[in-house]
């Protein structure tokens, strides 16, 4: 009896402190071109992970998928790299990315360029063929950074 109540202290002090650390969170971008909020966030960082929304490439002036497929996966990991940067972290903390696809006959496209955008290993990542995507987009792409070194200083991360 005495081992659970041990038990269920402990857990509740854990818990507690889960909760506590959890403040320790950021948000980055959730706005249109024209400035118009978004109902979510670009990346939410939470302590030293960072978790990037699902993000498409369009072309920023008509917002849909340019005509060739490897132009549209540059510019949705331009987006990757950018929102990730922001965040004060660097496209190498990426540990998972989840690409949506809705014609898997562009995986070796995506794939040729999206391995340009890694400098160490590459992270963990699934291809998964999808039904249509917001405004006619090949691919969206989400991910989760973990943080391995400091952020550089001046980062929106470091303050």
């Amino acid at each position: 009896m005495r081992n659970t109540i041990v038990s269920v202290v402990m857990g509740l002090v854990l818990c507690g402190a889960a909760v506590a650390g959890g403040t320790d969170r950021e948000h980055f971008g959730g706005q249109r071109l024209d400035g118009t909020p978004l109902p979510f966030s670009n990346a939410v960082r939470a302590g030293d992970t960072l978790y990037v929304a699902g993000h498409l490439g369009l072309d920023p002036k008509t917002q849909l998928p340019p005509a060739d497929a490897e132009a549209e996966a540059r510019l949705v990991m331009d987006g990757i790299r950018k929102t990730v940067e922001a965040a004060g972290f660097a496209m190498d903390d990426l540990v998972s990315v989840t690409v949506f696809c809705p014609d898997l006959a562009h995986y070796d496209t995506f794939n040729r360029v999206y391995s340009g955008y890694f400098k160490g290993g590459f992270p963990a990542r699934a291809f998964i063929g999808s039904g249509p995507l917001l405004r006619g987009a090949r691919f969206e792409v989400l991910g989760v950074a973990v943080r391995t070194k400091a952020p550089a200083a001046g980062s929106a991360a470091a303050r």
